[in-house]
């Protein structure tokens, strides 16, 4: 579909394996992270310092926080090593081409713009990583060539072009079914998520197949099974995982994670499974003839693992017994196996540095995280936190979970923790805090407040009996504020949506209005209570919803996109495939099926933005909260930093790359 220029807003090849890289050492550090490792020399710059290589053992410099106490620089964390992800958007008026600003980029790095080896813009691009290139056809070819020290460097990869503002992504549907009760089945294509798979330095795609007779934990019933797909942005399909018949479907059972664990440059994948389940290869893991589900569907019985598949070819390199195991079933809550199956997963940098796995069970009572390092082709298991121990006991951790997890250096030294509800877990495994609010089905950790240093935390809650809102300082869970019970809230959010009013604001399904990070209400409830997107052209976040982005509007609010042909995802929560900075510059894609489920639908902003920021693939609070949108009720991804009206300069990360 042709789309109008939008006027810009103002002011506002494959590479051979890598071998692992080793790890960084660990100082504790300040929560801002303004200096740049560069990739060429692959070494911390720390202020008042030259280049430190991870791994060294060299003393960390010392920088100034905000308040003048000197503290311990930064590490520097892994990231991916991404090429430009230029993407070329066509609009009736030309095209918008925008490109990556990486971490690993110097600050002072300016563009040009090639169509076809010719340059098209007059002067570098320094202000922005996009460019509007008018009266151009939709099948222009572009590159983008850097400019570090006024020297031009080479071209970058071609644009991916959007010649009707959007790509699609060709999918092959698995086969359907029927279940051993007579039901037929068929498959949609579910939750997605990125990485570079075979380290090319493009992002690839690996996407949930969900049958349609998915259950909810609470509803009896077989399902089909779910398969994993591995994809390229051409629609290649590099692998095709069976999770199998003893991972029964819907979305608490089969939360993925795609990241680079080892640092070899390609990304890994890690999902539960059991017997039956059928890897890339073919291989089967465990008994491919047992079959463990009972008369209502359940699997309360058999082997669980957790085993960690080869990004590039699908095989599965390790299995282990996944931690926790279900033991008795009714320990968890119920006979008849709705909570004993609750699971979470997430990615974090529990040491600082490297990223690790965590896998978690449970949140109506017992609670069960593991963390689990993917190094040299193996699990180890760095620690586990579980209610039931000793240590936890009595202190009110058991039952305070919610249907998703976010992770983010709450504490400011440094490493990560897990928000886990209403509760926390710090970078050792022991708990942080807990507020004793119990479940909910929505939360959200970022940078909410600019006026107060370090992260927020927004939550609902589901029990009647909770407070319907909660806003928390995450360092130490203080409640700051809370609404009165008063309902199952099932929804809720936070984003700065509005330049009406400084910060984030924040809203619930059961508020009719918006609130700013006092409470105080400051205007009319948004038309949505689900997904965000930094779409135009200025930071104010838009509000993502079904198969739509709207601007938020003191008023009323106005569509700026409605996709064409395709589907949301997940029922009422009405949520896409995925949404995030896959692309371009910072701002976020949109990721739907296609209504008949045989493509992905790839949509990316035709809005010139004058603000440039880094891309968000590179602060690792904004990656690994893409890595865990998948989880359980999907939620969006938040950066470490507030991108938002009024905004202070964004950090540079202090990243390297393998």
């Amino acid at each position: 579909m042709q789309q109008p220029h939008p006027h810009p807003h103002p002011a506002r090849q494959s590479r051979p394996p890598r071998t692992e890289q080793p790890s960084p050492s660990r100082p504790r550090g300040p929560r801002r992270r303004r200096t740049v490792l560069t990739a060429l020399a692959c070494a911390a710059v720390l202020v008042g310092a030259g280049p430190t290589a991870p791994g060294t053992g060299a003393s960390p410099a010392l920088e100034l926080t905000r308040g003048g106490v000197a503290s311990p620089a930064a590490a520097a964390r892994q990231v991916e090593a991404l090429d430009r992800g230029v993407v070329s958007v066509h609009t009736d008026s030309g095209n918008l081409i925008s490109w990556r600003w990486l971490g690993t980029d110097s600050d002072t790095v300016s563009f040009n713009v090639y169509r076809a080896g010719t340059k098209v813009n007059p002067t570098p691009v320094t202000g922005s990583t996009n460019y509007f290139h008018s009266g151009a056809p939709a099948q222009a070819d572009y590159t983008v060539r850097a400019i570090v020290g006024g020297v031009e460097q080479a071209d970058s990869v071609h644009a991916l072009q959007l010649r009707t503002g959007y790509k699609d992504v060709p999918l092959t549907p698995p086969t359907g079914g029927t279940t051993p009760d007579g039901v037929a089945y068929t498959y949609e294509a579910n939750d997605a998520s990125v990485g570079d798979l075979d380290g090319d330095g493009a992002l690839d795609i690996v996407l949930k197949w969900q049958p349609t007779n998915a259950k909810d934990n609470s509803q009896s019933g077989y399902t089909g099974n779910t398969f994993l797909d591995g994809l390229t942005l051409d629609g290649t399909r590099l692998w095709r995982i069976d999770l199998g018949r003893n991972i029964r479907s819907g979305a608490h059972y089969t939360q993925f994670q795609v990241y680079d664990y080892d640092g070899d440059g390609l990304a890994e994948v890690a999902v539960k499974t059991a017997d039956g389940t059928v890897d890339g290869g073919g291989a089967v893991i465990g008994s491919s003839s047992a079959d463990h589900r009972n008369s209502s569907g359940y699997v309360l019985s058999g082997p669980e693992y957790l085993t960690m598949f080869n990004g590039r070819t699908g095989r599965a390199m390790q299995s282990v017994d996944y931690v926790p195991a279900r033991g008795s079933v009714s320990s968890w809550g119920d006979s008849y196996g709705n909570r004993v199956d609750r699971f979470l997963a997430g990615t974090a940098y529990l040491d600082g540095s490297r990223p690790s796995l965590i896998m978690a069970r449970g949140y109506y009572t017992r609670t069960v995280i593991a963390a689990w390092d993917w190094r040299g082709g193996a699990f180890t298991r760095r620690w586990t936190f579980d209610t039931n121990s000793s240590s936890n006991t009595g202190k009110g951790y058991d039952g305070q979970g919610s249907h998703s997890l976010s992770v983010g250096d709450v504490d400011g030294d440094g490493r990560d923790e897990i928000v886990y509800g209403a509760m926390a877990v710090d970078d050792n495994g022991s708990g942080l805090w807990t507020t004793r609010t119990g479940h909910g089905d929505a939360q959200h950790l970022g940078d909410l407040d600019p006026s107060h240093a370090g992260l927020e935390y927004f939550k609902v809650s589901e029990s009647a009996g909770q407070p319907a809102e909660l806003y928390i300082d995450p360092a130490k869970g203080t409640v700051n504020w809370k609404l009165a019970a008063c309902c199952d809230n099932g929804r809720g959010v936070a984003g700065d949506i509005w330049a009406g009013n400084a910060g984030a604001e924040v809203w619930s399904a059961s508020d009719g209005s918006i609130r700013d990070e006092g409470g105080a209400t400051k205007g009319r409830e948004p038309s949505s209570v689900n997904f965000l997107s930094w779409w135009d052209g200025d930071p104010v976040r838009e509000l993502l919803d079904g198969t739509h982005i709207d601007k938020y509007g003191p008023a009323s609010d106005t569509r700026l996109l409605t996709g064409s042909g395709v589907h949301s995802n997940n029922s009422t929560k009405a949520t896409p495939s995925l949404s995030g900075d896959i692309l371009g510059d910072w701002r976020e894609e949109v990721v739907w099926p296609t209504g008949d489920n045989r493509a992905l639908r790839i949509y990316s902003t035709p809005y010139e933005t004058s603000t440039r920021i880094t891309t968000l693939l590179h602060d690792t609070m904004y990656r690994t909260g893409l890595a865990w949108q998948n989880t359980a009720y999907n939620q969006p991804p938040h950066p470490s930093f507030f991108l938002g009206d009024g905004m202070a300069t964004a950090p540079r990360p202090t990243v390297y790359t393998p």
